[in-house]
């Protein structure tokens, strides 16, 4: 059984950082595209950042967001610097295998459960 588990959430006030984790098991994703979305109350999932061999990020968390990955460990990394309001949301990663690395959510197969941030002002 796939599964991605999301960890590293939690209540920060602005300028502050945190990191996301995203476990997977069931199978080795290093060949695959992994990603981490976002969803705010009220509003659609969005794209944040996204790792194959190349990494992709959106224009509002360029500069401040890392993504990487530890393929020995099946784990994916959200490092999240400068923390502002407007980052609060429920953070999701996935993986696919379709190429090249898309900001669209039906590219990907699997998701996690998701972990809330939650930044104060």
């Amino acid at each position: 059984q796939v599964q991605l588990v999301e960890s590293g959430g939690g209540l920060v006030q602005a300028g502050d950082s945190l990191r996301l984790s995203c476990a997977a098991s069931g199978r080795t994703f290093s060949r695959d595209v992994m990603v981490w979305f976002r969803q705010a109350p009220g509003k659609e999932r969005e794209f944040v950042a996204g790792i194959s061999w190349s990494t992709l990020y959106t224009d509002s968390v360029k500069g401040r967001f890392t993504i990487s990955r530890d393929n020995a460990k099946n784990t994916v990394y959200l490092q999240m610097n400068r923390l502002q309001p407007e980052d609060t949301a429920v953070y999701y990663c996935a993986a696919g295998s379709r190429f090249p690395l898309s900001r669209a959510n039906r590219a990907y197969d699997y998701w996690g459960q998701g972990t809330q941030v939650t930044v104060s002002s």
